[in-house]
Formats: structure tokens, C-alpha cells, sequence
């Protein structure tokens, strides 16, 4: 042994070890019928161990993970961070074509898949990509290995961490893709130490800790799962969203905190039960990310209280890069419920300008982070990653202002602002006035094409039930944001449609919806 390792940090593998063998017949896992012990993860953890260690996987082995809400998740999810593999996960609404993309840019040997749901999509990525050597089926499958039945050969032992150091890569996620492919984010085991680290020491858990998820397990409960072990706590897993089945479990387990993107919280607040169920057992509810709209938001504390706690961050820089606490959800602060809160102190953060100088106080500028969340850098793509380094900080491409108290507001994506006659207009800005209209449920705001302006404001909106879209509600929705914002930031056109496409983690696809009106332009912008 170094005297380097005398300063190595825990891990997630020992952290998940330390919080599997804290508990025994405690509950872990509840889904639908079935109900999982600690001691029932543990093992089933251990017999993974020994099924992937079997397939010839080991320290850097790449896997890949798709698979609906299933108890083994959590326990896969275990065994290949006690393996020491490095993952990736691919989204369950993701298509074929973007599947395949990932596997071969992430160099995946080995895909683990969800037999029952996803043998088809297997097979067809196994005829795809070459590289693809295992096939791991949770159940019995045609296409490839029964993960589960050789699990089962294997006798449960002692969970032991494998030999990885801190500056090893563990994931490698892929950014939703705004602008052109996707980019893989290499994460280190010291970064998601940290992200937990850092969540343990700000997130506002409840004491009992009974969480409902509600996104898919191989991606959200992966940052979930350290906080709630170590807390003791369990995790109730819904297989599919839907306002009812939420409010349902709430009632029938007396949930205490989930975690919801906010086009989730956009459908439980239109949903008739927002007004009749029972709440009360909630105490957080933590949102994330996408922005979420102000007046959304100030709905959601007039119906159930200040429960809400917001975190900020993205794949470069996970998840902790700031955070609002519940008490600074305040219904006598509404410009407060704009902001995403006050920076971690465990990072560095600077607003910078395109110059890479930090702007006045109160002045607009580039979110630049250091520390220790920051990624390695994008695989394969040296040229990316410096431009996401450049000057020594990691440009997260968001632009945020800070208040006189500290907290940090997100003006816009610094690629999605719309350049109209000269004029900078920020998106953001633009939704947050129009979420106030009370027939607007969603809205999105992009440039598109304009012969005259170069590119002109457009607000595509979902509506609240029982509105109905007409030119008298365009133009009250235009005078609104012409009153608070002046007639260049004002939407020239404003469309209504039945849903707004998301990204696989559930933010609103700006990308797909500047497509279809961008689709006769010889170029992306005007």
C-alpha cells in the first residue's frame, strides 16, 4: 500500500457496502407487490458480483443498462459498482438509432437489458453494434444470457469493494444532445463521493425516509440510493407515472419525500386530485433538471406548503452545484421562486463573461465551475473538452445572475438565446411571463426563421384544461409578456399543441420543437 491511499476518500462502492450492512430485515424496496430487505439487496448484490465477475466482467469492463422499473435495478445497479464496471444508461423511451450511437461511442461490451420489455430492442442493437460481446436478460430471453438464473447459482457472501482509485472513470452518461450528437460525460468515483457527499451535508431529508420514485430506476435512483441507505430509508417504486397511481402510493404508504422533474409536477398540479388527496406525510419534495416556472411552482406551495426543494447541476457537474432549501420557497419572496438557489460552498463558481472575465456584481454571465464534481471530460473528444475547460473552469453553457442575498437566477442556455433584429431575447424570460397567463399548463419559447428579423419569438404552449386555443388568447398571451417585457421580446406567433417532447431525463426537447420549424433553413440559426 502508498501513502497515497492513506488519503483516499470512500467511495460509492464503500458507501453502498457500509449502507447495505447497516440494516438487515428492514424494508429497501417496495414494488407492486414485492417487498425487498436490506439484507435481500445485499444478497442479491452479492450474487450479481459473482454472475458478472462469471462473464469474464471486471474493473473497466463497459456496461450498458435499459430496463423498465424492476427490483433487480437496484440491486444491478450495486453489483456493477462492487465490479467496478463502468456504466451506462440508456433511457427506456430512447430510440434505436440513439441506443446504438451510445453503445458504440461509449465502446459498451456488455448491454444488461430487461427481458421482459426490451429482448427485441437487444437483439436489434446486438445486429447493430459489434462491439457488443454479453447480453445479460433480467429473466429468460432468446437473445442472450438469463442474468437472474445465474445469479441464482452463486451462494451470497461479504460485499467487498473492488480496487479502484478516485480518478477512475465509473459512468459514462450522455448530455441530452441540445446541440448536434450527444457528448459522453466521463464521471470519476471521486465526483459521484463528492455529488453524495455534498447531498448528505444540504438536502433537507425527512427523518423517516419512505421515497417514491417516480423517474426511471437505472438513472435517478443511482443518485438517490447512497442518502437513502445511509439514512436507512426505502425506496417505493412506481412502474409507470401517472398522477392517480402517485397520489395513490402517497396515501397508501404515507410517502415522505420523491423526486419529480417539473413537467411532472405540471401534471400532478392539473390533475383533479392535486385539490382532494392527502398530502400531509410529505415533507420534500426535490425538483430538478429543467427550470421550473415560477408561477407553477408558487401553485404547488399554495396547495401543499413550503415541501419543495430545488437542486441544480448537470451531467459536467452533477446535480449539487446549487440548492434551495424549502424555507427559501417563500409565497412573500415570489421572485425568489425564479431563482435555483444559493451555490454549494463545496464548489467554486464564477459568473464569466465570453471573454472569460468574471462580470460586475448583478451583471449576467456564464455559470463557470471548479472542484471536485467537475468531470474528467466528453469521451472522444478532445476538442469539446477543451472548449468546455477553457480557461481553467468548466462553462456549464448556462447564464445566471446573482441577487444581493446570494442567490443565483438562470437567465437562459447561452445556445438557445434568440437573436431578433440585434436584439438579445433570453427564452427563459419570456416562458416565466407567459407561465403566469392562467390558460397556459407549458410553454416553450425558441427563434425561428424570419425573413425580416433574422429570427423571430415563438411561444409553443400546452393549455391548462378547459382553455381553448384562439386568436383572442394569442393576443392576450402576447400583451402579457409586451407589458412586462416590451414588444422585441413579445412571441410574433404563438402555437397550441397537445404535449411538448422531452429529453430522456425529462426536460422539455428544444432541440425536437426548433426542428420542426427550422427544418426548411439551411442553417440553425438566422
Amino acid at each position: 500500500m502508498t501513502t497515497e491511499a492513506l488519503r483516499d476518500q470512500p467511495l460509492m462502492a464503500h458507501l453502498l457496502i457500509d449502507g447495505l450492512n447497516r440494516y438487515h430485515d428492514e424494508p429497501c424496496l417496495f414494488l407492486g407487490d414485492k417487498v425487498a430487505s436490506y439484507r435481500d439487496v445485499r444478497e442479491r448484490a452479492s450474487q450479481m458480483v459473482q454472475a458478472l465477475q462469471s462473464k469474464g466482467l471486471g474493473v473497466g469492463s463497459r456496461v450498458a443498462v435499459i430496463s423498465a422499473n424492476r427490483p433487480e435495478v437496484l440491486a444491478n445497479i450495486a453489483a456493477m459498482q462492487l465490479t467496478g464496471c463502468v456504466g451506462t444508461p440508456l433511457h427506456p423511451l430512447g430510440s434505436l438509432d440513439d441506443h446504438a450511437y451510445v453503445l458504440e461511442a461509449a465502446e459498451v461490451e456488455t448491454l444488461i437489458f430487461d427481458a421482459s420489455v426490451f429482448e427485441e430492442l437487444a437483439g436489434a442493437l446486438k445486429a447493430r453494434v459489434p462491439g457488443l460481446k454479453n447480453l445479460l436478460g433480467f429473466g429468460p430471453n432468446a437473445i442472450g444470457d438469463d442474468y437472474l438464473a445465474i445469479a441464482d447459482e452463486f451462494t451470497p457472501k461479504p460485499l467487498v469493494a473492488p480496487d479502484i482509485k478516485p480518478d477512475q472513470v465509473s459512468s459514462v452518461n450522455f448530455t441530452g444532445g441540445t446541440t448536434g450528437k450527444p457528448k459522453g460525460v466521463m464521471s470519476t468515483y471521486s465526483v459521484t463521493a463528492a455529488m453524495t457527499q455534498i447531498q448528505l451535508a444540504e438536502w433537507e431529508f425527512p427523518e423517516e425516509v419512505r421515497m417514491l420514485m417516480a423517474t426511471p430506476l437505472s438513472h435517478a435512483a443511482a443518485a438517490f440510493f447512497i442518502p437513502v441507505l445511509q439514512k436507512g430509508g426505502a425506496f417505493y417504486v412506481m412502474q409507470g407515472f401517472s398522477p392517480d397511481e402517485f397520489f395513490d402510493m402517497v396515501e397508501q404508504h404515507k410517502i415522505t419525500c420523491t423526486m419529480l422533474v417539473p413537467v411532472m409536477l405540471y401534471f400532478l398540479l392539473d390533475s383533479p386530485r392535486s385539490a382532494t388527496a392527502d398530502m400531509s406525510s410529505m415533507e420534500t419534495i426535490f425538483y430538478g433538471a429543467s427550470p421550473m416556472s415560477p408561477t407553477r411552482l408558487a401553485e404547488g406551495i399554495t396547495k401543499w406548503g413550503q415541501i419543495f426543494y430545488q437542486f441544480f447541476g448537470q451531467s459536467e457537474c452533477p446535480m449539487v452545484i446549487a440548492n434551495m432549501r424549502r424555507k427559501d420557497h417563500d409565497l412573500s419572496k415570489p421572485h425568489r421562486l425564479s431563482s435555483c438557489g444559493r451555490p454549494t460552498p463545496w464548489v467554486h463558481m464564477s459568473l464569466r463573461d465570453p471573454d472569460g472575465n468574471e462580470v460586475a456584481p448583478g451583471e449576467a454571465g456564464e455559470i463557470c465551475v471548479r472542484g471536485p464534481l467537475v468531470m474528467k471530460g466528453y469521451k472522444d473528444m478532445p476538442e469539446q473538452t477543451a472548449e468546455a475547460f477553457a480557461g481553467g473552469w468548466l462553462h456549464t453553457g448556462d447564464v445566471g445572475k446573482l441577487d444581493e442575498d446570494g442567490f443565483l437566477y438562470i437567465v437562459d442556455r447561452t445556445k438557445d438565446m434568440i437573436v431578433t433584429g440585434g436584439f438579445n431575447v433570453f427564452p427563459r424570460e419570456v416562458e416565466d411571463v407567459l407561465a403566469t397567463h392562467e390558460a397556459v399548463g407549458q410553454v416553450v419559447v425558441i427563434g425561428v426563421p424570419d425573413e425580416q428579423w433574422g429570427e423571430a419569438v415563438k411561444a409553443v404552449v400546452v393549455l391548462k384544461p378547459g382553455f381553448e386555443g384562439n386568436d383572442e388568447l394569442v393576443a392576450s398571451m402576447q400583451a402579457l409578456v409586451k407589458e412586462a417585457k416590451g414588444s422585441v421580446q413579445s412571441p410574433k406567433t404563438i402555437d397550441f399543441v397537445a404535449g411538448i417532447p422531452l429529453t430522456p431525463v425529462g426536460k422539455p426537447d428544444k432541440k425536437a420543437v426548433r426542428a420542426q420549424y427550422w427544418a426548411e433553413s439551411e442553417r440553425g440559426v438566422s
